[in-house]
């Protein structure tokens, strides 16, 4: 059995700091593989050590289509 490689590249992140020692991140990424690339857009949550090192708990990967990414923006300003 052949595992299939994926490489990711970001292309663009910004980053938002709150609490302590927490940060969000939102990137656009490229996920490349032999079957080709495809972007998305990644909200990451994650918390500094105390050396300044990231660390990471949770990722969610959103649609590349900018209506379902509005769509989702309402919901979030909305509630």
């Amino acid at each position: 059995m052949h595992d299939k490689m994926v490489e990711y590249e970001i292309i663009e992140a910004k980053e938002i700091k709150f609490g302590r020692n927490n940060f969000i991140e939102v990137a656009r990424k490229k996920a490349i593989s032999d079957e080709g690339e495809n972007e998305f857009i990644s909200i990451s949550r994650g918390y500094y050590l105390d050396d300044g090192t990231r660390k990471w708990k949770a990722s969610i990967a959103l649609p590349k289509e900018k209506e379902k990414r509005e769509e989702i923006a309402e919901l979030i300003k909305n509630l």
